[in-house]
């Protein structure tokens, strides 16, 4: 923005000095002249002359400058020119506002495109129109300032009771004995120990030997 307003500034007095002091123009630019092979109207066409600036015309000495009006420029006439101007160099100031003709007065040099037209403004209509200022812009919302945190570590929150008691699992009864299947069971024989074995074989053989003897003796 600051950049904006230095250059509308700058362009203002450059345009000021211009009005106060005046532009001076060579006719035809600085690669062309006031003869028969610069393309007079097309150089004109690309300048902006302002009340104040002038004109210099370089020429030979068979070549002359002659100011007419409208419709002497168009039927490139030379009998009665507003002004003459002879010499080689002629400066000519442009004063005020308006249209000013120039032609050559050497016969058949006018028919041959040896003359311009110069369209004048006003400084008023030249100066570029001051901008106006910009509005200055919104001050930027700073961002929230955040709460310096806490060095101390925070305390856990104490954990919810639970909504509901865990279910009690209730033991399941033990069976009566009245409801356990009755079962009949022998029982069991005595064990026989190596004793008695040894006796009953002691009698088996005493018998035996008894029954021997009463063969023996009959």
């Amino acid at each position: 923005m600051l950049a904006l307003r230095a250059f509308i500034g700058v362009a203002t007095i450059a345009a000021l000095v211009q009005v106060a002091i005046g532009a001076s123009f060579p006719v035809g630019g600085q690669n062309g002249g006031w003869d028969l092979s610069t393309n007079l109207a097309s150089w004109a066409a690309t300048q902006k002359f302002i009340a104040g600036d002038s004109l210099t015309f370089k020429y030979a000495s068979f070549h002359d400058v002659l100011e007419v009006s409208k419709a002497e420029y168009d039927a490139c006439a030379t009998s009665k020119p507003t002004n003459t101007y002879t010499g080689g160099s002629t400066v000519v100031k442009l004063s005020s506002p308006g249209k000013r003709y120039f032609i050559c007065g050497t016969p058949g040099h006018c028919s041959q495109g040896m003359k311009v037209e110069i369209d004048v403004v006003s400084a008023a209509t030249a100066t570029p129109p001051t901008a106006a200022p910009a509005s200055p812009p919104l001050p930027m919302s700073s961002p929230p300032t955040e709460a310096p945190k806490s060095s101390k570590p925070s305390k856990a929150a104490p954990s919810k009771a639970p909504s509901s008691s865990p279910a009690t699992i209730s033991p399941s009864p033990e069976p009566s004995a009245s409801d356990l299947p009755a079962t009949t069971t022998s029982p069991a024989p005595p064990p026989r120990s190596a004793a008695n074995g040894l006796g009953q074989d002691i009698k088996v053989a005493m018998g035996f030997g008894v029954g021997m003897l009463l063969v023996l003796s009959l």
